[in-house]
């Protein structure tokens, strides 16, 4: 038995793939600004999370939008780019981390203001970061099965209120240097939108084959990266996800290698957006070339589950028929995905 989960896909392709930039930047410094006092403290220096993450800003969605907005307007965006009528989806996910209640699912509020038909199935997918590319997995073997002729997926993000959970914790007077850094890579999150439609290759032969997907999982290491309610953040072990994640990615890639893949000089290795750190370890894991991996970070942050379709949507004006793409990521958990696109 092996390790990955490995499926190929005979008839699916990605028609579009768009993005929304929220209207607001939020600067680096400005946690800086926030946690001056924290930091004097802590003897702890400045521009942590530009000098170490390599961020220097990230969007927010402000006061006059909201995620939901974001996904809606990426939805609509993603429909209109592939010339697909609302009553041709039968398919909505939603694929985001973010929500604002337990229930209903966050695609049911996509699904109403889109005005999508009553036919189209409706759910959400939450796998951390993951979430996009996996719901890319589960729509494109729907219309493998003829189950589906269309599918929309969308994604929208807003971490400003884990960002305000932060900062009030550590601007306790009792928090501490570990607090410190077990908040870093909540101050790293972006806000974002990004959505894809995907249908049959038969009826779109000039569409983006998307030739399938190797996944494996690593839930021994569920632990690493917990995010609870707005109230509570969220607390991550930054170096054991990144030595933990990276050793999944290398497992999961040596076992597709022996099974027939070869993704050893791709067009484009478009990777899930978190730091410097987690780029240049990625690249030394699997020797990437890094002159082809397209970089969103330093200025939207780690978008979550939208960062890696919002890249891919941001590079792939410079891609050309038959150009081979691979959609790589890490999601707390951990489960890595790796998926090959032929635009």
């Amino acid at each position: 038995m092996t390790a990955n989960s490995d499926i190929r896909h005979r008839n699916a392709s990605l028609i579009s793939i768009t993005r929304v930039l929220p209207p607001e930047t939020v600067s680096s410094s400005y946690f800086d600004e926030q946690l001056a006092q924290t930091y004097k403290r802590l003897k702890m220096p400045k521009g942590l999370l530009e000098r170490l993450a390599g961020i220097t800003e990230r969007r927010s969605w402000g006061a006059g939008m909201t995620f939901e907005d974001g996904a809606v307007a990426a939805g609509e965006q993603a429909l209109a780019a592939a010339g697909i009528d609302k009553e041709q989806v039968g398919l909505l996910i939603n694929a985001s981390v973010t929500r604002d209640n337990f229930e209903p699912a966050v695609a049911v509020g996509v699904h109403d203001r889109l005005g999508l038909p009553r036919h189209a199935l409706t759910f959400d997918i939450t796998n951390a970061c993951l979430g996009f590319v996996n719901a890319m997995t589960v729509a494109s073997t729907m219309i493998d099965a003829g189950a589906i002729d269309y599918a929309l997926i969308v994604a929208g993000e807003d971490p400003s209120p884990w960002h305000a959970t932060a900062l009030r914790q550590l601007n306790r007077p009792d928090s501490t240097r570990d607090d410190v850094l077990a908040q870093f890579a909540t101050l790293t999150l972006g806000s974002g939108a990004a959505a894809a439609v995907l249908g049959r290759s038969d009826l779109h032969p000039d569409a983006h084959k998307i030739v399938g997907s190797v996944t494996r999982a690593g839930t021994e290491h569920r632990d690493l990266c917990v995010g609870g309610e707005a109230d509570t953040g969220m607390n991550t072990d930054a170096a054991g996800l990144l030595k933990h994640g990276l050793e999944l990615v290398a497992e999961a890639w040596e076992e597709a290698s022996q099974n027939g893949w070869d993704w050893s000089n791709m067009t484009s290795y478009v990777t899930h957006q978190i730091s410097n750190a987690h780029t240049n370890a990625i690249i030394e894991a699997v020797d990437l070339d890094r002159e082809r991996l397209p970089l969103t970070f330093p200025v939207w942050g780690n978008v979550a589950a939208a960062a890696l379709p919002m890249t891919l949507a941001e590079d792939s004006v410079k891609y050309s028929k038959g150009d081979r793409i691979l959609c790589l990521g890490v999601g707390s958990g951990l489960n890595t995905a790796l998926m090959e696109i032929t635009w």
